[in-house]
């Protein structure tokens, strides 16, 4: 984590090493120096993944310091989840409007807690002073050839999601004075506890090797990103609506407005949407059995292109939009 000096609690390095310098047994050389020596075991290949996260766009102002920690480390691991991948080592380049002492504990408290709980490694980065930004790398290891990819559909997969859809978007609403419907104390809390502390599918993701054809996370929107499989493998899906996994707290609000559009195309879920044989699906509820993550078949692949989402009377949903883009 290289980098010139800074005002505050002590200089840019000491920073680094109250906050940031974590023990990395298995690199060959960890935080310290101008860059970390990595060593990939045998049989391996490598998976990156570099998400960036900044105050006002991926996250609130305000948000809990240690929430923020932990969901800026879990959408990395949820990309290692959906390539089948386990998680190895990460870096972590942060800019901050000033050397918080107590922010900094906080977020770094909550990202370690994550990063052991999935024996993740942080082995360097940089810190610099600017407007609140946070970008992770992580690097994953996975079996040559049992990556999960998202160019393998084909016509007659199972359509699979994990988890439940549509809780962070409405966690959002509720933050942000949207519309959300009139849920109790317990359900709100558990949506914005999705929002801002995301549960990363990582053991489900290396337990489908071999079984998903195709997978991917589900961060920009369900529909959005099952149509990036659709696209990826030149094919199209048909999805009921009323399959979709709801948790308690939304399920009474099923038919509500906005809670369709949270769960087909709000985001922030970091749930796994993945294709399978049809001949593959108790293998499929075996993974989730051995895993404790609920899997939910939710539609099938079909020939052509396109994204189809029918309700209970076999009518098509129309969407407003399919997902979350940064440029639209």
């Amino acid at each position: 984590m290289p980098g010139r000096q800074r005002e505050g609690a002590g200089d840019e390095f000491s920073l680094i090493a109250r906050h940031f310098t974590w023990p990395a047994p298995s690199a060959d050389l960890g935080v310290g120096d101008d860059a970390a020596l990595l060593r990939v075991s045998p049989g391996m290949q490598l998976a990156v993944s570099t998400d960036l996260l900044l105050e006002g766009t991926h996250f609130l102002p305000g948000t809990d310091p240690a929430r923020l920690g932990h969901k800026s480390l879990a959408v990395n691991l949820s990309d290692m989840a959906a390539m089948g991948a386990a998680p190895r080592w990460a870096t972590l380049a942060i800019a901050l409007p000033a050397a918080d002492e107590r922010w900094l504990a906080a977020f770094a408290g909550g990202m370690r807690a994550l990063a052991d709980a999935h024996s993740t490694e942080l082995v360097g980065g940089d810190t610099t002073r600017g407007p609140l930004s946070i970008c992770v790398t992580i690097f994953g290891e996975v079996p040559v050839g049992l990556a999960l990819r998202r160019d393998g559909a084909r016509v007659g997969d199972d359509v699979w999601v994990s988890g439940t859809l549509g809780e962070a978007a409405i966690g959002l609403a509720l933050l942000t004075g949207g519309l959300a419907p009139a849920l109790d104390a317990a359900a709100a809390a558990a949506c914005i506890r999705r929002l801002e502390a995301p549960q990363p599918r990582v053991a489900l993701g290396t337990a489908l090797r071999g079984v998903a054809s195709a997978a991917l996370d589900v961060s920009d929107g369900f529909a959005a990103d099952l149509g990036h499989i659709l696209q990826r493998s030149g094919v199209g899906a048909r999805i009921e609506y009323e399959r979709l996994p709801l948790s308690p707290g939304l399920r009474a609000f099923a038919s509500h407005d906005t809670v369709r559009a949270a769960v087909v195309s709000g985001g922030d879920d970091y749930e796994l949407c993945f294709t399978a044989p049809a001949s593959a699906a108790a293998a499929v509820e075996g993974a989730g059995a051995a895993t404790g993550v609920p899997v939910t078949r939710v539609g099938r692949i079909v020939a052509g292109g396109g994204l189809a989402i029918v309700d209970g009377d076999g009518s098509e949903l129309r969407l407003a939009r399919a997902g979350y883009d940064h440029f639209g």
